[in-house]
């Protein structure tokens, strides 16, 4: 695994403040500018939102150290890259990429965004997604953009991502669309669109880098993306427990009923500024396991959600909803999960409510 230049560790406070200020900085774009709101490669996995899907939640927790070093390195260096996943673009580039981008920084598009990004272009053991040789690249736009087109290059056989950094040399182009409005995306989020692009990479095997240039329909913004995989890979499958030799004791009747699925929520508050804040929810499950879990409030001053993480939040008027990610639904009795998001308006405490799903 290779080492960043500046990494950097951040003490907590400061930390937080950093986070906060950035929250700031981010929602004063997003007012100024209504399409600030952009998009990433969701599957397989760009590397700054899969850091951010896997850790956005649990950020501080340690593991991610051993479980997850690649990530632990790109959070240590510089958070905001993961907060700010879908911002990895340039501008002006006029099609002229490989000019733009020297080799080496692909995965941080040239070290934009005042080099926030760098630590996307170090070299090691990224996490990987498992695909075929033809497999399809889910792109997810929140603003609508659309696309001028998209284009899905991988790695040559034989590159070894664990050693070498990303040169445009070492890609080829394995797919591409060309010009496709938001409108004619077939799939419609909680926020924006997301469209797939099949892709033929025969003769791969192992460890590639999937590197994605989406030119969006606004403005000259070229997206560059890095995505880790493994083709033929397999999920290993859980070890098959031999039948007894002899025959399980009887196990008599319960004489207490068995525990109901519930949950509880708790509002957070993480921070506040002038028209805006930032809140954090935890979700702990009853006395059974869930399967999953929705938590439901009500503004009472006409505040709005401008982001989230960790969850899917939609509203309806004053009422928010917010049903689990795909990763954090499953609980354990008492286990615990949390997302959080950032809103306009004065901060306030809501009540809480949580439906769980056995």
């Amino acid at each position: 695994m290779s080492t960043l230049v500046q990494p950097r560790r951040i003490p907590l406070v400061a930390w937080l403040l950093a986070v906060g200020a950035a929250t700031v900085l981010l929602l004063t774009t997003a007012l100024a500018n209504p399409a600030a709101a952009h998009g990433s490669t969701v599957d397989p996995a760009s590397r700054n939102y899969g850091c951010w899907a896997r850790w956005g939640a649990d950020f501080q927790n340690p593991a991610m150290a051993t479980e997850d070093p690649m990530c632990w390195q790109a959070w240590q260096y510089n958070s905001s890259a993961m907060w700010n996943w879908n911002g990895l673009y340039r501008e002006g580039v006029a099609g002229n990429h490989q000019a733009a981008i020297p080799d080496g920084q692909l995965c941080s598009a040239g070290r934009t965004g005042d080099g926030r990004y760098n630590s996307l272009d170090a070299v090691g053991a990224w996490k990987t997604t498992n695909v075929a040789n033809s497999f399809r690249v889910k792109l997810w736009d929140q603003a609508s953009h659309g696309a001028d087109y998209i284009r899905v290059y991988v790695t040559k056989q034989g590159f070894d991502a664990l050693t070498k950094p990303l040169a445009w040399g070492d890609l080829e182009l394995v797919g591409q669309i060309g010009n496709t409005p938001a409108s004619q995306w077939p799939t419609k989020e909680s926020q924006g669109v997301s469209i797939q692009i099949p892709a033929n990479a025969p003769g791969r095997t192992g460890r590639h880098i999937v590197y994605t240039i989406w030119q969006a329909s606004h403005s000259d913004q070229s997206y560059y993306l890095c995505s880790d995989v493994n083709f033929g890979g397999t999920t290993t499958p859980p070890p098959t427990t031999p039948p007894p030799t002899t025959p399980p004791p009887t196990t008599p009747p319960p004489t207490t009923p068995p525990a109901s699925a519930g949950c509880s929520a708790v509002y957070k508050p993480v921070g506040q500024w002038s028209g805006g804040f930032q809140g954090e929810v935890e979700v702990t499950a009853g006395s059974g396991a869930i399967r999953g879990w929705t938590v439901t409030w009500r503004w009472a001053g006409g505040q709005q959600i401008i982001s989230s993480w960790s969850a899917t939040v939609t509203t309806s008027g004053s009422t928010v909803t917010a049903r689990n990610a795909n990763y954090n639904g499953t609980l354990a009795a008492g286990g615990k999960a949390s997302f959080g998001f950032t809103g306009s308006g004065a901060a306030s405490t809501p009540t809480l409510s949580c439906t769980a799903t056995a």
